[in-house]
């Protein structure tokens, strides 16, 4: 496999944030800031308002109580737009009606979506599988990158990208998600951390696996990159979420990098068994961003 060309600068222009106007997803719009500050982007605050169920005969009641859900949310995404803290960075507001599986996509695609900033509960469990939630429902959905912000990553108000940690899947081409960890790296003068799990390794076979983990991802990184991040390559023997949470946990992570199949987030439905990338979002103590591979 080549090594990685240089590395170019992240073009983030849309940055999407979908609010249901929950605690959790206020919560997470200082992290869309904080990107929208650095990359001189623009945020779209959406809203989608839930289709009610048809009912046979078309009331004059109906109809208010539709037109009431509307204005409320109109209001309440006004009231968002004018957060002290958003004063000077480009935004808008998008408001639309329809299931969010729906309508999110929708916005990605018109709106030239580059990243979709969004907060979630994290429920887990046998009642709300993965994250449970319509979070879920965009993060499987979103044909852009998403960054998703778990119920225990820590307050964004002060939120900077010092560390960074990328897993690397071996059984995957790593090039796509080390092109944006090593470009969020740059642009932020990051401590990058290349983490890959490999479990169930004897440990009298670990130096040699090691040292061959390394040099293979080590051919893919640039020369020039050590000017500009500090860079270091770990292997742990543990599974992978496993592995990546306590090595987030032991480096003080500001923000986790990790690879998702597109396939995979479009055959998995939320009754399945979660994936590493949503177990990982619904344990870690900072942000989660998804790369599309």
């Amino acid at each position: 496999m080549p090594t990685l060309a240089q590395v170019s600068r992240l073009s983030l222009k849309n940055i999407l944030f979908p609010t249901d106007f929950s605690p959790a997803s206020r919560a997470t719009l200082p992290y869309a800031e904080r990107l929208a500050q650095i990359y001189g982007s623009t945020i779209l605050i959406a809203h989608s308002v839930a289709p009610e169920a048809r009912q046979t005969v078309v009331t004059d009641r109906y109809l208010g109580v539709e037109d009431r859900e509307w204005q409320e949310a109109r209001q309440k995404l006004d009231a968002l737009s004018h957060d002290p803290t958003l004063h000077d960075i480009p935004h808008k507001t998008l408001l639309d009606r329809g299931e969010v599986g729906d309508v999110m996509p929708a916005i990605i695609h018109e709106h030239e979506v580059d990243l979709v900033v969004l907060g979630t509960h994290g429920y887990r469990g046998i009642s709300k599988m993965v994250m449970g939630s319509a979070a879920e429902q965009i993060y499987r959905t979103a044909t852009c990158q998403v960054l998703t912000v778990g119920p225990k990553a820590t307050e964004g108000n002060v939120w900077n990208l010092s560390t960074i940690l990328c897993p690397i899947d071996a059984a995957e081409d790593p090039t796509p998600v080390l092109r944006f960890a090593l470009s969020l790296a740059e642009e932020n003068q990051s401590e990058l951390i290349l983490l890959q799990a490999i479990p169930m390794v004897p440990w009298q076979h670990r130096s040699a696996v090691e040292l061959q983990a390394r040099l293979g991802i080590e051919s893919l990184i640039p020369a020039q990159t050590k000017d500009w991040c500090s860079l270091r390559f770990v292997v742990r023997w543990e599974h992978p979420v496993e592995a990546i949470l306590r090595e987030a946990h032991e480096i003080h992570s500001d923000l986790i990098v990790m690879s998702v199949h597109k396939s995979r987030a479009a055959i998995l439905a939320s009754h399945l068994p979660w994936p590493v990338a949503s177990e990982v979002v619904s344990r870690a103590a900072c942000p989660v961003l998804t790369v599309r591979v």
